[in-house]
């Protein structure tokens, strides 16, 4: 039977990604994402590329990600940066990694539309993508990105092709807008599967995640979780839980207090 932890996520990224300079973060990390992951009790990980790391080739730094229970790996990674070759290096690693489940891209939506419109790929390379997708012992999900300030754009299409949907609230105070907005995204994007997106510091702002927000997202989604109105929450990010931040300690907390309920 499937238990809350199995729907719970990690962000992974690289020990000290997150600096004092871009973020505000108290100093570097030097916990890995798979460390990260045993840390806060979560079994799955979505690993995402980060100012350049991890360089591929991957096939010897996803090895420690055997003993997850899910694997997704970016293959848009942060700030949207994408190319063939990466995108290549990624499908070659899910041929050899049996728990790697999908692909992420990552701040893939533009505020403004582009060459390519509002994605870091147009709706034919993304259709191409999903038929790379289809591996001889399974099919990879395609998982994206949505902020709450992009749901007015015209994203369906593009969200159409995508299998799994993670939205996120760039400043904390925009989570007392937590309910309506996430309407917003059933209608723009009725069918992909939803998953929350939770921040464990306040990047838009560059400070601590304030509780009382943080609480009310978190018991929120384990609602949702429960009627199955979203088939996961996701917990940002794995290079900010050695820092001994109250909000990673609560949420360490409180993924062991009900984690092990049943759904």
């Amino acid at each position: 039977m499937t238990s809350v932890r199995d729907r719970f996520w990690i962000w992974g990224h690289e020990a000290g990604s997150h600096t004092t300079e871009e973020w505000g973060v108290p100093e570097p990390s030097r916990i890995t994402p798979v460390e990260g992951a045993f840390y806060m009790g979560v079994p799955n990980v979505i690993l995402v590329r980060y100012g350049g790391k991890p360089e591929p080739p991957y096939h010897q730094c996803a090895v420690p990600y055997r003993a997850l229970r899910s694997v997704v790996w970016s293959i848009v990674g942060a700030g949207g940066k994408t190319d063939a070759a990466d995108r290549a290096h990624v499908l070659d690693l899910a041929r050899e990694l049996p728990n790697m489940s999908g692909v992420m891209m990552d701040d893939f939506f533009h505020d403004k539309p582009g060459e390519k419109g509002f994605g870091m790929l147009s709706l034919d390379e993304v259709r191409a993508l999903r038929r790379q997708l289809v591996l001889p012992d399974r099919q990879l999900d395609l998982w994206a990105v949505i902020y709450d300030r992009q749901l007015t754009l015209p994203l369906g299409e593009h969200l159409s092709l995508c299998d799994k949907v993670t939205q996120w609230f760039w400043r904390a105070a925009e989570l007392e807008h937590l309910e309506q907005t996430f309407d917003q995204l059933e209608a723009l994007a009725p069918q992909p599967a939803k998953l929350l997106g939770c921040y464990m510091f306040d990047y838009g702002e560059r400070r601590p995640m304030p509780l009382d927000l943080l609480e009310y997202e978190c018991e929120t989604g384990l609602k949702w979780l429960r009627e199955g109105r979203i088939e996961g929450m996701i917990f940002l990010a794995t290079c900010i839980c050695d820092l001994d931040l109250e909000a990673v300690e609560w949420t360490r907390r409180w993924i062991a207090k009900v984690g092990g309920e049943k759904l």
